[in-house]
């Protein structure tokens, strides 16, 4: 199974995009999200991409244009870290819901 994307910010671009597929989650789940990853490209730069790998674990993915030389590498990786540790009860919860909801496992399973 390919990974699937949750959702996605650029900062070169100024875009935001959230995968239809997660329309069931509720609206306060997508605004902090659309927050978490907008914060990240206002902050560092680059783009930044929520999404599912093949296990159903959220994963945090981020990339930058090769010509930007003001996007700073270290302060991604402090950055997301500090995404993860601060989100890391959201983040199981939305693992738990692609992997029952999207995914179709038994909740007893998950």
């Amino acid at each position: 199974m390919e990974p699937v994307t949750i959702c996605a910010a650029n900062g070169y671009n100024e875009k935001y995009y959230f995968n239809p597929v997660f329309d069931k989650i509720p609206e306060s789940v997508k605004e902090e999200l659309k927050i978490i990853c907008v914060l990240f490209t206002d902050e560092v730069g680059g783009i930044i991409t929520l999404g599912f790998d093949e296990e159903g674990e959220l994963q945090i993915k981020t990339d930058f244009d090769e010509n930007d030389f003001n996007y700073d590498e270290i302060a991604s990786g402090l950055l997301v870290s500090k995404i993860r540790a601060t989100r890391q009860e959201l983040f199981e919860s939305l693992s738990l819901f692609y992997r029952v909801v999207v995914l179709g496992e038994d909740i007893e399973e998950a």
